[in-house]
């Protein structure tokens, strides 16, 4: 019996609750489950695999990927139990635990979890998918910092899931995605942040080229420590607009030394570097947080010469609204004998390029050009991408290597032969 909430089409507050945060993505699901605990999750699966049926879960419904036809929606917002522990330094994150919430606990200890730019992602699903972090170049992917996950398996069976107990299911969870099993909580390790620098500074778009090079400059010799990310931005009926947004696990002085090339820039628009409490580091970018129609894509650069500074900031970008690359290497770069699917990464930095999608004209015009931006960057395009960055249409083999993707395959298989779970971007596809 659930306890919880079953919505079918045509009951009230179905078509509310199937919908995803990206609502330019489609899900004409079955039916949608909004569990009330991790016990209405196993008595789920178990039904859906008596009668046949597949689950997809979606905690906050962000990284819907519109593969979702016919399936139950499992919704997992009400499994919100957090609790931290200072003295270990170790967090149990329920599935509906926001990174936000995860944050504004452990600030108060100077600590912090792996979290990304968005405060309103669920740390579960954010994880699955191997994570990136402000923090990434410092301590890897989130997922590498995972101690134990509790799950559903595909036959109904709860249990609690670690490197000794079940390694095969461990490493896969660690960054494959959630093909495997439910995941109803996870464990993992929080950092020290007793001090923690940065925020975003905003130019000009004509100031473009000069911004990018002292990024470059900055990115060349940066220490793990240092996060800077680079945005060029053309909002509709808005000045262009080039910002550097930055973070930097150390005193307010050393950062500052570190970006002291920024200030020969000159005639910033703004600028909100200052000490920042990690319970605000959502702040530093301040991403919208409500659900809107949009088109990402992304791409591992193997650097940034000048004919990719050409192709960035040259031409014209729309109906792209945005464009954004982020350093990488550091941690990320380092092969790690405990780690999951996920890593390394050889390309030092990412791409990521987004649109509006208000209706499918504009949708199909952004991917577009999309698309074009990837042909002309050609051989700089490395051969995957993170699977956490993974959009809509694309598939889970973009973001493995070979081995590992025939290795997270076998464990689908023997895990799960019925099909049962389906991630948002499924291994078998």
């Amino acid at each position: 019996m659930i306890r919880g909430k079953v919505l079918v089409a045509g009951a009230e507050g179905f078509e509310q609750a199937r919908r995803p945060w990206n609502r330019a993505v489609e899900q004409p699901v079955r039916a949608v489950v909004e569990a009330a605990d991790a016990e209405d999750v196993a008595t789920l699966i178990r039904y859906a695999r008596l009668a046949g049926l597949t689950v997809t879960t979606q905690p906050s419904g962000h990284g819907a990927s519109g593969n979702a036809a016919d399936l139950i929606l499992l919704r997992t917002g009400h499994l919100d139990e957090l609790h931290i522990d200072p003295n270990t330094r170790v967090a149990r994150a329920g599935a509906g635990v926001s990174w936000g919430g995860v944050l504004q606990a452990a600030s108060p200890y100077g600590l912090t979890g792996l979290a990304g730019s968005s405060p309103a992602v669920t740390v579960t699903g954010y994880t699955l998918g191997g994570g990136l972090s402000w923090f990434s170049r410092k301590h890897g992917f989130a997922s590498s910092s995972v101690r134990a996950f509790e799950v559903v398996d595909a036959v109904g069976a709860r249990a609690r899931v670690t490197a000794e107990s079940d390694p095969e299911l461990f490493w896969a969870l660690r960054g494959g995605g959630g093909d495997f099993a439910v995941v109803t909580a996870v464990e993992f390790d929080l950092h020290p942040a007793p001090a923690l620098y940065g925020g975003r500074v905003v130019w000009s778009g004509e100031r473009a080229r000069e911004v990018f090079e002292v990024f470059r400059e900055i990115t060349f010799d940066a220490p793990d420590e240092l996060s800077v990310w680079f945005n060029r931005v053309r909002l509709p009926q808005a000045p262009p607009l080039v910002t550097l947004d930055v973070t930097y696990l150390g005193e307010e002085g050393d950062g500052r030394a570190l970006l002291a090339r920024l200030d020969k820039i000159g005639d910033a628009l703004s600028d909100s570097r200052g000490p920042v409490a990690v319970a605000d580091l959502g702040a530093v970018t301040a991403e919208p947080t409500d659900p809107a129609p949009a088109r990402s894509r992304a791409e591992l650069l193997t650097g940034l010469d000048d004919a990719v500074a050409e192709i960035l900031l040259d031409t014209p970008a729309e109906p792209v609204v945005g464009i954004q690359l982020r350093h990488l290497g550091g941690a990320l770069a380092a092969a790690r004998p405990d780690g999951g699917p996920s890593g390394p990464v050889a390309e030092p930095y990412l791409l990521s390029t987004f649109g509006l999608a208000l209706n499918p004209e504009l949708s199909a015009a952004v991917g577009a050009r999309q698309r074009r931006y990837a042909e002309e960057l050609g051989e700089r395009v490395g051969g995957r991408k993170p699977y956490t960055m993974l959009a809509a249409g694309e598939r889970a083999a973009a973001a493995f290597t070979g081995p590992d993707l025939d290795r997270l395959r076998a464990i689908k298989r023997a895990r799960d032969p019925h099909g049962v779970i389906r991630a948002n971007f499924p291994v078998l596809s």
